[in-house]
């Protein structure tokens, strides 16, 4: 006769799968989300302001970044480094790969527009 699995070898079996799901995080970097800060450079009409986006996680290139970005223009940014998809949506690097702890950053010339990290992968082994 065979035995049933118990309830929490089938739990924890279903847990570790689903920690294999493309979600926005890894396990190697933990909290380590990338993140976006903006710094004004300038106080003139318009002001001046750098975006950083950042990959914090040490062990695993972050890809495919996307930032809401509210009605940001595609005229202010280079579409390689910053590229406009839609409203709220925008993509960092061309979707490209952040290495672990990269920064990339650029200018723009504007009033202030609230930017966040949305969804990305992290690309560990």
């Amino acid at each position: 006769m065979l035995k049933q699995p118990s309830f929490k070898v089938v739990f924890c079996a279903l847990l570790a799968l689903a920690s294999l799901l493309p979600n926005g995080r890894g396990a190697k970097c933990g909290a380590n989300n990338p993140t976006v800060r903006q710094t004004q450079l300038g106080f003139g009409n318009p002001p001046k302001f750098m975006v950083e986006v950042q990959n914090n996680c040490q062990m695993c290139p972050a890809i495919d970044i996307h930032v809401k970005c509210g009605s940001f223009s595609q005229a202010l940014v280079n579409p390689r480094i910053f590229k406009v998809l839609g409203y709220n949506d925008c993509v960092v690097n061309g979707g490209l790969p952040l290495a672990p702890m990269q920064k990339i950053s650029f200018n723009y010339s504007h009033h202030k527009f609230l930017m966040s990290t949305s969804t990305w992968y992290f690309q560990c082994e």
